[in-house]
This record gives structure tokens, C-alpha cells and sequence, in this order.
């Protein structure tokens, strides 16, 4: 039977060059005399062009906890989910989705070769998932024993970095404004982003007691509880919030009563979604690698699939604090 390298030998041509021509490569230009000596070659020799091996078909299901109408809201869950497909596409792996919201979800990943759960989860939903497949990443999911595969932030670089940040702008009253995430079982999501804050403020003589409020990661939260902290007359001299869209909804908020942004306040918001940099003025945030982190679970969830591997393990990926024009040095007191 001939052979690629043989085609080659009677053109006078590369086998390289064949390869191309007779995979329809668009950036190949050759002369028609050349083109014309390798299908007469080819027609000769009686050279039939190799099938690719078929790829084992693999399929994954991605569960999320938001439902979408909750996830258009939220950025930072949306870019995730576009990591994993994105990762999925490019290497050919099918996708089932489900929201954890869907009352039967759990039946649809009875034959998935391995599941991608992006959000919060109950430790009960999560062995209830791991039992169904062990062969499972849960991202953005912090478990204080390695149980099961998690990719998560390094919040506490992240935050420590934030507080020095405002240390060094001579702000003494800094304030934190968060969400609170339920679970499925009822329980309360703990935010590590306010117990490192709290702890970074007490080392470095920070006040923050009486600034901190937590209610919904959303914008119109943002607003509320910036509004109560006006309303109280209770204003730090800059203010963290555990997402940019509550930043937004700050901002707004002391926009609306006269307080400017960064002279009156500093804010830093957390997430860096696209819509930040547009602010006015432009947020300083900390930039949280959400589409990474998608693509990293999607990598490792093939990599357990095609070797067969279910042991457990930790993935940390960085911040990095990106600062724009919502902070301000102030003089010191």
C-alpha cells in the first residue's frame, strides 16, 4: 500500500506539503503545475488517505447552583461556566448542563463520564454527587477536609493584600460589604473574604467593627446597604466589597447623596468583571481569574477521565489586585 512519503518521493515534494494539500489546508499555495504532479501522483500510486482513530466520545455534566436567571447577575459564576465550555469545545468533550435548581437533576448525570459542579453545595449534596460519579470537581467550593477535587481563590493572600493596600493609604475606618450564600441543607455559606478581612484590620490597627454589613452578592445590595450605612452616618474612609457589582451598587448609592468617590470614600470591589473598568470613577478591584478557573476544572476532569483517576486534591489559584482611580492616599491625621 503506498504511503504518504511515497507520494512525496514521485512529486518531487514534501510529505509535508502532500499532507496539506490533501487536507484542503487553506494557507498552502502552490503553483498548479505542482498541485496537478501530486494528484497524478496520488492516482498512480493508488494512495488512499488514512481515516483519523475515532475519539472515545466522553461527556460531562456541568451542575450549577445558580439557577440562570440568577447566574445573568452574577458574572463571576457566568465566566466559569464559559471557561469549562470553552475548555470542552476546543477538546471535543460533550456537555450536558444542569442547574441545581432542576427538581431531577440528579438522574441526568447517571451516565456522564464526569461531573463539573460550579457553585456551593451541602456536604450532603456533594457526597450524594460523588456517589453518582467520583470523578468530580467541585469549583468555588471551600472544604476544610480534601475529600473531594475543588478548585478554589487564594482569599487570603488576596485580602490581605487589599487591607495593606488601604493601610498604606493612610485609611484608619474601613468598612467590608459581602453576600450571604444559603446551602441546599439550609446553612450558611462562611465567607472567608470577612474573616481574613477582619483579621489583617485587627493586625494592622484597623478599625472595621462598626462597617461591615452582608447581604445578597448583587447590586441592588450594594445599594442597600451602602444607603443603611449612610443613613446611620456610620462611613469608614474606604469600603471593601466581596463583589464588583455590590461595589456598583455603593457607588451608586454615595453617588446619589453627594459623597464622592475616592475623596470622600475609597471603594474596592472584588471579581473584576468587565463592567468595572467603566465605572465612574474606574473601580479598583481584585482581579479573581474566574474564566481560569473554569478551564482548570474542565483540564482536570479529562485528566481523570482518560487515566482513570479519582484521588482527591486542591487547587489554589491567585488574585491580583488591580489598581484603577476609587482610592485615594489621604493626609494623614
Amino acid at each position: 500500500m503506498a504511503t504518504l512519503k511515497d507520494v512525496a518521493n514521485k512529486a518531487g515534494v514534501s510529505t509535508a506539503t502532500v499532507s496539506r494539500l490533501l487536507n484542503n489546508d487553506p494557507a498552502l499555495i502552490l503553483p498548479d503545475e505542482t498541485k496537478n504532479k501530486i494528484y497524478t501522483a496520488v492516482k498512480e500510486l493508488g494512495y488512499v488517505k488514512r481515516k483519523k482513530a475515532k475519539k472515545a466520545d466522553i461527556t460531562v455534566g456541568i451542575v450549577q447552583w445558580y439557577s440562570l436567571e440568577q447566574e445573568s447577575n452574577d458574572p463571576f459564576y457566568l465566566m466559569i461556566r464559559t471557561g469549562v465550555e470553552r475548555y470542552c469545545t476546543a477538546n471535543d468533550i460533550n456537555m450536558i448542563r444542569i442547574f441545581k435548581t432542576d427538581g431531577d437533576y440528579l438522574t441526568k448525570l447517571n451516565r456522564v463520564d464526569g461531573i463539573i459542579c460550579i457553585g456551593k453545595f451541602s456536604y450532603e449534596e456533594m457526597e450524594a454527587l460523588h456517589i453518582i460519579n467520583p470523578k468530580i470537581v467541585f469549583i468555588d467550593m471551600n472544604i476544610d477536609l480534601i475529600a473531594y477535587n475543588t478548585i478554589n481563590l487564594d482569599f487570603f493572600h488576596a485580602i490581605k493584600e487589599v487591607v495593606n493596600y488601604l493601610y498604606v493609604l493612610n485609611n484608619k475606618k474601613v468598612g467590608f460589604l459581602g453576600g450571604i450564600e444559603k446551602l441546599g441543607d439550609g446553612s450558611i455559606y462562611p465567607d472567608q473574604r470577612l474573616d481574613y478581612f477582619k483579621h489583617f484590620c485587627k493586625l494592622r490597627g484597623l478599625e472595621c467593627a462598626d462597617y461591615i454589613k452582608q447581604g445578597e452578592y448583587s447590586r441592588e445590595a450594594g445599594y442597600s446597604m451602602m444607603i443603611d450605612m449612610i443613613h446611620d452616618n456610620k462611613l469608614p474612609d474606604a469600603i471593601f466589597c466581596a463583589s464588583d457589582p455590590i461595589a456598583i451598587g455603593a457607588m451608586r448609592a454615595l453617588k446619589e447623596n453627594n459623597i464622592r468617590v475616592p475623596e470622600d470614600i475609597s471603594v474596592v470591589g472584588f471579581d473584576d468583571i468587565d463592567d468595572a473598568s467603566y465605572t465612574n470613577p474606574p473601580l479598583t478591584t481584585v482581579h479573581a481569574p474566574s474564566l481560569e478557573m473554569g478551564e482548570t476544572g474542565a483540564n482536570l476532569i479529562h485528566y481523570m477521565i482518560i487515566n482513570n483517576i479519582t484521588f482527591p486534591r486542591r487547587t489554589t489559584l491567585p488574585c491580583t489586585l488591580l489598581e484603577r482611580e476609587s482610592c485615594i492616599k489621604r493626609q494623614k491625621k
